[in-house]
């Protein structure tokens, strides 16, 4: 596809050249800065100075003014001209010689040096002498298969080398040491130092004029067949793909990205970058094609054309224009090269953005995200595309020159409402990945508040979770969007992210009652629950407490039992709470059970308080037989439990409150915390005849006290088992089977004088092999503890022996280790280490912590 690279632009008129004179044809073109130079066939240099000019349109004209011609005294034509500016020296090459001429006034050197016998000639622009005031020059040298190197000076020229080629060369291009040559039959690489040479491919000179011309450093561009232009380095392999032009090419140049190329016709543009044609301009009759320094010149015989490149941008601009996204981008990153870095980076980021737009506009989501992040893009030139997802107070005014030409996405879509759902699934996707990068630092707030929009609009449950987590949402704009889409719970979540909690408490309440609707949450009243239990604000905790109650006095009560242990200890009093919760006797059960077995208050009004409530529920529960059986018996479960465990009650008067109602094992169980289990133990086994829950009630009546206190309760129990007489058969096995299975809580002595003579021993006899049992363990630890006491008493009393024998000699030259003065009298204090002391200084250390500390005394 092609494209306007170069404008042709006229620089020397027929008439400046030549006049009426039809006769002279222009043979060769050399620039150099301002200085134009062209040779004729009738052997005249004429020397220009070019004038640049841009014009309005941007476009750009030349101005040629002659400074002075000069004849060089031959009769043949100006076959090649070459500048060397470094030298104020042009290389003319006329009639087989080059002539050294100055650059101002076209006069031959004084010395009259020249080099002959050269066809053709190269100057070397990598030169390997590294001398300034010389440049290098390689000749095709009329004598047959000959290559001569000099080293050319203001005034006197210097043969270097010459070399052999394998056949007859017709073009060169030189890069350091390697020559580039066309032979007769093929291209080749020569490095006339080493003498080694590298085959490129073939090619015939004798059917097409040959094109060798150096590119770059170690580069070089050559005609291959098959109209071909081909690129080839040093090594003799080609790093590019080969461009295509005519098979009839007469000249090449290189304007980077560009390979510009001269036929008969035509003037083709190629990219180096692609390797496709981009601009073709007619021109006929053309014969010479040449660049310099970026400069490129072309030439008819009768006139001079300058080929002036659009700039790059303007280049890339139009590209995009055309939507030829993946050209443009080529053509940037190949224009590196030619911009300075930090103009290249601006340049290349708004190119890069623009690309975006132009795949987004075509729905191409995912190379429009690349190319969005990798230009850097601000995202709200993205937002603004979509109405109204931008704050109010959003201060942000697009990119001018603007990077796209839509004014929303309506005119994007062009009312498409499939395409439209397609892009804001795009915007929220990339607008989620943009949230989580350190890029939008300053705009968060129109970042966010766009996806929250976005996310009401289209039912998104990430709305929640972008309210629930750090957000930037903007409150205005965004409670009025939610509201247009009622999304009240949601709303509320922006309330209380924003530390307007009786707002946002206040919606959901209007939700719950059903004043407004919204389906988001089905356990929306749980969730309110949850949320007083969590919130710290106390009179909104108190403001919505009989709500909650009301509502469901079983869960409302969580929002003071479920409330984190130190907030409850700090904040809220737990009598107030008890005065609230009066009303709702379910919740208040609740909370004194928290606050009596979770949190476990040693105080007894609140346990009281419990077991009255236990008490009251189970009396009313008990006479109804209306399915309320096994609450009933779950309620009296709690309150013989709480009956057993706690200490805290107020036992009278739960008596008095228990007397006459039936409840037995809960009296039994009063009359035990009171130490009247003679009459605890009577209610169980003549009362109730519940043989198990006697033997249970000396168990855990006893639990954590001594074992003679345990021993008492069992043999109390035996004693009211064994008042019965035995013609009470049911009391006879109960007595046999409280002895059988626990043997080691009774003393057999006692026991055996109190049984009938008339049982059995096989009857008893689990019972006496238990106490036998026991009675021999217990006898041997004794006996082990009493062994372990003996050799203990030993072991103290040889130490003591061992410390006694040894001597003591104390004299007026002993000190004692504590006040350092000396012994006045035979009485002191000796420490394990063999330290002595006063006696009255060992007393103070005793009395006195900071003292110095010797040992031990003994």
């Amino acid at each position: 596809m092609s494209i306007k690279a170069f404008t042709l632009v006229s620089a020397v008129e027929r008439e400046l050249l030549m006049g009426d004179k039809d006769r002279i044809n222009i043979e060769c073109v050399e620039c150099c800065g301002k200085n134009l130079y062209v040779g004729t066939n009738d052997c005249f240099v004429y020397h220009f100075l070019l004038e640049e000019k841009s014009l309005p349109t941007g476009t750009a004209t030349f101005t040629a003014t002659k400074q002075l011609h000069r004849h060089l005294g031959f009769k043949k034509p100006v076959s090649e001209l070459r500048a060397a500016s470094a030298l104020n020296r042009l290389l003319v090459l006329c009639d087989n010689s080059i002539t050294l001429v100055n650059m101002k006034n076209l006069e031959p050197i004084p010395t009259g040096a020249r080099i002959k016998g050269a066809v053709t000639f190269a100057l070397n622009e990598n030169p390997v002498s590294g001398d300034p005031f010389c440049v290098e020059v390689c000749i095709i040298s009329v004598k047959r298969r000959t290559i001569q190197m000099f080293m050319v000076y203001e005034d006197r020229v210097q043969i270097v080398k010459e070399v052999s080629t394998p056949e007859q060369p017709f073009a060169v291009a030189v890069d350091g040491h390697f020559l580039c040559l066309a032979l007769t039959t093929q291209y080749i690489i020569l490095n006339y130092n080493t003498g080694l040479s590298q085959d490129l491919f073939p090619y015939c000179s004798e059917e097409k004029r040959p094109i060798v011309k150096r590119i770059g450093r170690q580069e070089f561009l050559l005609a291959g067949p098959g109209g071909l232009g081909m690129f080839a380095t040093v090594a003799g392999i080609s790093q590019r793909a080969p461009v295509h032009w005519s098979e009839n090419v007469i000249g090449a140049a290189i304007c980077f990205p560009y390979v510009i190329a001269l036929d008969d016709e035509f003037i083709t543009v190629h990219s180096m970058l692609d390797q496709q044609q981009k601009q073709t301009l007619p021109f006929k009759e053309g014969h010479i094609l040449q660049d310099f320094e970026g400069r490129v010149v072309v030439a008819t015989s009768k006139g001079v054309y300058i080929l002036v490149p659009l700039p790059l941008e303007k280049q890339i601009q139009d590209l995009l224009a055309s939507h030829r996204v993946e050209e443009a981008l080529v053509l940037a990153k190949g224009a590196r090269r030619n911009i300075p870095k930090e103009k290249f980076q601006v340049m290349y980021r708004r190119i890069l953005q623009q690309a975006g737009f132009i795949q987004f506009a075509q729905l191409q989501f995912l190379e429009a995200k690349e190319l969005f992040r990798s230009g850097q893009l601000d995202v709200r030139e993205l937002i603004s595309l979509y109405p109204f997802l931008l704050p109010t107070s959003s201060s942000f005014t697009r990119s001018h020159p603007p990077l796209h030409e839509y004014a929303d996405l309506n005119q994007l879509t062009q009312g498409d409402q499939e395409k439209m759902a397609q892009c804001k699934r795009f915007l929220m996707s990339y607008l989620n990945e943009v949230r989580g990068t350190d890029g939008p630092n300053g705009y968060k707030e129109d970042i966010d508040t766009a996806l929250l929009k976005l996310y009401a609009e289209t039912n998104q449950d990430s709305l929640l979770d972008l309210l629930v987590t750090e957000n930037f949402c903007l409150l205005t704009d965004s409670a009025a969007w939610l509201e247009k889409h009622k999304k009240y719970f949601a709303l509320g979540l922006l309330y209380h992210y924003n530390n307007q909690d009786a707002a946002a408490l206040q919606l959901w309440v209007n939700i719950v009652n059903g004043d407004i609707h919204d389906s988001t949450r089905s356990d929306l009243y749980e969730y309110v629950v949850d949320f007083l239990t969590y919130c710290l604000d106390q009179e909104l905790v108190w403001k919505y407490a009989d709500w909650v109650l009301q509502k469901s006095e079983e869960v409302g009560v969580q929002v003071f039992t479920k409330r984190p242990v130190d907030e409850q200890q700090n904040s809220f009093n737990t009598d107030d709470v008890i005065n609230c919760l009066k009303k709702y006797p379910k919740a208040l059960v609740s909370y004194l059970e928290h606050l009596v077995i979770d949190r476990r208050l040693q105080k007894e009004a609140y346990h009281t308080h419990l077991a009255l409530l236990y008490l009251e529920e189970v009396l009313q529960q008990r006479p109804s037989a209306n399915g309320k059986g096994a609450e009933a018996a779950t309620t009296q479960a709690k309150l013989r439990s709480l009956l057993q465990k706690s200490d805290l009650y107020r036992v009278h008067l739960l008596i008095d409150k228990i007397q006459g109602t039936g409840l037995h094992m809960e009296s039994a169980i009063l009359h035990g915390k009171l130490e009247e289990h003679d009459k605890a133990l009577h209610i169980l086994v003549h009362e109730l005849k519940d043989f198990s829950a006697a033997k249970d009630y000396c168990l855990w009546s006893s639990e954590g006290r001594d074992h003679p206190y345990r021993q008492r309760l069992f043999h109390m129990l035996l004693t009211i088992y064994l008042s019965a007489g035995p013609s009470d058969c049911e009391l006879v096995v109960a007595t046999v089977d409280l002895l059988n299975h626990h043997a080691t809580e009774f003393d057999a002595a006692q026991v055996l004088q109190l049984l009938p003579d008339t049982w059995s021993v096989q009857l008893l006899c689990p019972f006496l092999m238990g106490a036998m049992r026991h009675s021999i363990h217990t006898k041997r630890m004794t006996q082990v503890a009493l062994g372990l006491a003996k050799s203990e008493n030993v072991i103290y009393r040889c130490d003591k022996m061992k410390l006694k024998g040894n001597s003591v000699w104390l004299s007026d030259k002993k000190l004692c280790q504590m006040c350092q003065n000396p012994f006045c009298e035979p009485v002191f204090v000796r420490y394990p280490n063999g330290g002595l002391v006063h006696t009255h200084c060992a007393a103070s250390r005793h009395t006195n912590p900071n003292s110095p500390s010797p040992g031990n005394r003994t």
